[in-house]
């Protein structure tokens, strides 16, 4: 198979702009799933009445409907009611709608698994339940969690590719605009794999290198 170097060459600015929005709406949408996360985790694990309901409900609803049909909701939904949004909003609170919620169930499995025993310990020492949290649980809940947050970081990462959908310049509708206008097609994909590559594995390996240095702190090399 020959490929077209040159069409690469030319098409690599595109590509590099598509990176870039990539990378800004994938930050964006992990910061904010990680704060929502945090936050909700810490309400269902104090069994507020009400308030925990209602996040159970945002996590099924959350969890059980595509990124897709969220966008479109979004997009195409809420004008029909007169709340506009830009392309941009709606992928960041797209996105932020999914991955709050599987950043929930991490932090929330992280807090169940510390012991009873550390926070009876707290307890007889005169915390409060915010310096419990702070000071006693978080460490260890936050430790516990990191595999699942970093799986949930690289799936938000890789979610991006949908959000052409609704007129995003993203690296998947890069390489279709690229198909559709040159039909060089073996290019395109090439570009579009090697990007997200080289947006995927050096995530990947910090967050394992972090996992490694967290599990040797907490348990000795």
């Amino acid at each position: 198979m020959n490929l077209d170097w040159e069409f690469i060459y030319e098409s690599l600015p595109l590509y590099g702009e598509a990176m870039w929005l990539t990378v800004k709406l994938a930050l964006l949408a992990i910061v904010f799933s990680l704060l929502i996360g945090l936050l909700f985790s810490i309400v269902l694990y104090y069994k507020v009445k009400i308030v925990s309901d209602v996040i159970k409900i945002y996590i099924e609803l959350s969890r059980n409907t595509p990124l897709l049909v969220q966008l479109f909701f979004l997009y195409y939904g809420l004008p029909k009611i007169g709340i506009h949004f830009s392309e941009m909003t709606c992928a960041i609170v797209g996105m932020t709608f999914l991955g709050g919620s599987y950043m929930t169930e991490a932090f929330r499995s992280g807090f169940e698994a510390v012991s009873q025993s550390q926070i009876e310990s707290g307890q007889s020492i005169g915390l409060s339940k915010l310096q419990l949290v702070r000071y006693v649980i978080f460490p260890q809940a936050f430790a516990i969690s990191i595999p699942s947050l970093g799986a949930n970081a690289i799936f938000l990462l890789k979610e991006t590719s949908i959000v052409g959908a609704i007129a995003l310049m993203d690296l998947m509708n890069v390489a279709k605009d690229l198909i559709g206008m040159h039909y060089k097609t073996a290019e395109s994909l090439l570009l579009l794999v090697l990007a997200y590559l080289v947006l995927v594995l050096p995530l990947s390996l910090l967050l394992t290198w972090v996992e490694r240095k967290v599990r040797y702190a907490e348990f000795g090399d």
